[in-house]
């Protein structure tokens, strides 16, 4: 997952962009960019870390110009740890483009191919961006045909990458001397809502992955971007808009609203925290059908993405909601984590028990999911250290079995907790005395009781249905022989680096 966002303002878009980029920090923490336009000249600052430690007053100085776009990076294709694939990225031909990418490419590897050998295009990283990006430069060039481009010209073009692109993708891109470019995948996996602000000179349009960047700046939220549509708005505010494919059908990754997204963030219709209330309504059903009557003594989260799903369980069950959980969010981050011991650690330095909500009491745990149970197994260990009596560990989500290739860094089947074992068998690896999970029916029934509207949704992730039609048994396993690859590569550069360490010592 990643932040994205674009403007086009009626003065400097500097601030404007980096402000917003705050508010998507959540969406990713390993790189960030910022790139404005002033007099068709493209100015860009881009660096790996948080968006407060990338930019300093003189990199801001230096992004002059009234329309921009914007990214936060989490990788989930290509290397963690390579600056050079910090976002945006910028190719010269044929007009000067920019682009950041929130998703995922399926077939980025032939596109690869097709890129070095018919398009004569060449490819710099390893990042499906990039690509995404030539192959937009590319159908661009030949829809001009040595002309100048227009919004006709340009939605031809976007309706050929959808035609040659497989995956999960919103765009916001810019065109030197023309503007600012938006579209979003035939399915709309990935979420992309655009704003309009009236101003005395004129509109103002704000483009971004989640609606809380548009209401901060006194954007009104106008609507998502459909599935399969461009937005095009020129250098002086016109804005334009059409279906770039007749093969469109709304698919929205329901782990946006279990995870990713901000609660205050409205996405498809949908109020993220209204779905969140909803999942705890659903499994808070379920719970008093496995358990009997006073088994449990009060409920707690795992701050913070379950908070409003346990204050909910708490609400239907009659019980105390506590919390018992206190995140340091000023702790330092674990760059490289090559091992379950530092994985471990970090849920300890981030994690903080209040042992009177625990001791004596029959505990009921509630998170947002359980992917790897690493994390969750940790949880019930300080939940027990700290007196619990008993600890039931409840999930907002169903078992996640399934890798998610769409955009979502999820590890390999093998290392998934749920892969292969039933709800006894991971209650006992993770050490609780029992795990309740949210049925996919209820989860489903749970967004779309915030908006009646949405009828289908990606969920690849619970139950291994790939909605592109194009993610074969060989296909994931490619994906996690890369995932080993590049986690041996990050192992034996921090091996390296310690042993530096010690040798400078």
């Amino acid at each position: 997952m990643c932040g994205v966002i674009g403007a086009v303002a009626r003065g400097p878009v500097n601030q404007l962009l980096y402000d917003g980029l705050l508010l998507l920090q959540h969406r990713g923490q390993d790189a960030a960019g910022i790139v404005t336009s002033a007099h068709k000249t493209f100015h860009m600052h881009k660096g790996p870390g948080l968006v407060r430690d990338v930019f300093r007053t003189r990199n801001m100085r230096s992004l002059p110009g009234d329309m921009g776009l914007a990214h936060c990076r989490y990788p989930t294709a290509g290397s963690a740890y390579n600056i050079d694939e910090a976002q945006p990225f910028y190719v010269n031909s044929p007009f000067g483009i920019v682009l950041g990418h929130n998703g995922n490419l399926t077939n980025s590897e032939p596109l690869r191919q097709e890129m070095f050998r018919q398009d004569l295009r060449h490819i710099n990283t390893d990042s499906d961006s990039e690509v995404l990006l030539n192959v937009l430069a590319h159908e661009l060039e030949r829809a001009a045909n040595g002309h100048r481009l227009d919004p006709e010209t340009i939605f031809a073009a976007v309706a050929q990458v959808h035609r040659r692109c497989r995956g999960a993708y919103a765009v916001v891109a810019m065109i030197a001397g023309y503007g600012l470019l938006a579209f979003r995948d035939p399915f709309g996996i990935r979420p992309l809502v655009f704003g309009r602000c009236e101003t005395p000179q004129g509109p103002e349009y704000l483009i971004a992955s989640e609606s809380v960047a548009l209401a901060a700046f006194g954007f009104e939220l106008v609507r998502d971007v459909a599935p399969g549509e461009a937005i095009y708005i020129d250098e002086d505010g016109g804005f334009h808009s059409r279906g770039c494919t007749r093969e469109a059908r709304l698919y929205p990754c329901i782990f946006e609203y279990v995870y990713l997204a901000r609660p205050d963030s409205v996405l498809d219709g949908a109020s993220v925290y209204e779905t969140r209330l909803n999942m705890g309504r659903s499994l808070a059903e379920k719970i008093a059908h496995i358990l009997a009557p006073g088994a449990l003594d009060v409920v707690i989260p795992v701050p913070d993405t379950s908070r409003p799903s346990a204050l909910e369980i708490a609400n239907v069950l009659g019980l105390p909601y506590r919390e018992g959980f206190v995140r340091n969010r000023y702790i330092g981050r674990t760059f490289i984590m090559p091992g379950q011991t530092i994985r471990k650690k970090s849920v300890r330095q981030k994690l903080n028990v209040m042992g009177m909500e625990f001791r004596g009491k029959n505990v009921l745990i509630v998170d947002d999911s359980i992917v790897r149970g690493t994390t969750s197994r940790e949880i019930v260990q300080m939940a027990r250290e700290a007196g619990a009596s008993k600890v039931y560990f409840a999930s907002a989500a169903p078992p996640v079995r399934y890798p998610n290739v769409y955009g979502i860094d999820m590890p390999t089947r093998r290392e998934l907790i749920a892969t292969g074992r039933s709800n006894d068998e991971i209650a006992a690896e993770i050490g609780a005395d029992a795990v309740i999970y949210q049925d996919l029916d209820g989860l489903i029934a749970s967004v779309r009781a915030a908006n009646a509207s949405l009828s289908n949704f990606e969920t690849s992730c619970f139950d291994g249905v790939y909605i592109t039609g194009d993610v074969t048994g060989e296909y994931l396993a490619a994906v996690e022989r890369a995932r080993d690859a590049s986690r041996q590569e990050a192992a034996d550069e921090s091996a390296d680096g310690n042993q530096l360490d010690l040798n400078a010592a």
